[in-house]
């Protein structure tokens, strides 16, 4: 994976995947030092992040290298209307890798085009993000004990949530049975159904929580992209878990949620067992860690 880009979760194959897991669970578990000491890596941000962003730049510096970047898109010449193409090809020539978060679906791809320098996505629109993916197959494998035949129900916006969109890719790979929970107009989209009928993924559709809630391994809620939605789609409602909701579930059950929450997921949720969304949070910066050596040869 030296010098690669990662733009889609498509990208890698189930043993690179599993590869970069275990590089993380070595990271967790002995912090390797400044072993990326002399390397620039590059945080491009043109949308608003924070677990993302920070611990990517987190996860650079844990490991000697230094960070240069932007996170507002804003203070760049995109601004003055330099074009994404142009701002890439120049920023690859100052560092030794490039994290992107665009609004634009395609954009990390449009980046990578751009220039040599190994470019990672970190979210492109309603597209993809990669890292949260292999983030969340790390905590799954961490709190299940395997990946492998795990039933998962996947809540909330499916249409427009770019996680939910590379998880379901990954998910293909370990024959697990997929539950979408979501209104019919925020299901998900066509384009990767076709794929996972493709492959033989199990799935099916449901308009409420209760209906998946006692057959569930993980239940990986998502908030609702009130930014990417038409004026006719701003109504929907999230669905709640609730602590009620909850324990009606499996004892083994686990929450996960790429977060930022807003009103799915009761506070009080926090404080019971089966929550481990900050777990996840926390996991993103061994699985960035890990990404960086992989991508720069350490």
């Amino acid at each position: 994976m030296i010098r690669r880009d990662i733009v889609s979760i498509k990208d890698l194959t189930k043993e690179e995947i599993l590869s970069v897991l275990v590089r993380a669970k070595e990271i967790k578990t002995t912090p390797p030092g400044p072993i990326l000491k002399g390397t620039i890596m590059a945080s491009c941000f043109f949308e608003p992040s924070t677990r993302t962003r920070l611990s990517f730049e987190s996860a650079m510096k844990r490991l000697g290298g230094e960070v240069i970047g932007f996170s507002d898109g804003q203070s760049t010449s995109a601004k003055k209307g330099e074009s994404l193409y142009d701002t890439m090809k120049v920023i690859g020539e100052l560092a030794d890798c490039i994290v992107l978060r665009h609004p634009l679906e395609g954009a990390a791809r449009q980046a990578a085009e751009a220039t040599d320098t190994p470019v990672i996505n970190g979210g492109d629109g309603a597209n993809e993000h990669p890292t949260q993916t292999l983030c969340d197959l790390f905590t799954i494998q961490e709190c299940q004990r395997k990946l492998e035949g795990l039933n998962i129900a996947l809540v909330g916006d499916l249409k427009f949530g770019r996680t939910v969109h590379s998880l379901v890719l990954a998910l293909a790979h370990f024959n697990c049975r997929l539950f979408f929970v979501s209104p019919a107009s925020l299901a998900m989209p066509d384009g990767l159904l076709e794929s996972l009928r493709s492959q033989g993924v199990p799935f099916s559709f449901h308009g409420s929580l209760e209906e998946v809630i006692d057959r569930a391994d993980i239940l990986y809620m998502t908030r609702i992209q009130t930014e990417r939605l038409s004026d006719s789609l701003e109504q929907e409602k999230s669905f709640v878990l609730t602590p009620a909701l909850l324990q009606k579930g499996k004892e083994s059950l686990k929450v996960l949620h790429p977060l930022p929450r807003v009103d799915e997921i009761a506070r009080e949720v926090d404080k019971m067992p089966q929550a481990h969304y900050f777990t996840q949070a926390k996991n993103g910066l061994y699985v960035r860690q890990a990404l960086l050596t992989m991508v720069l040869g350490s």
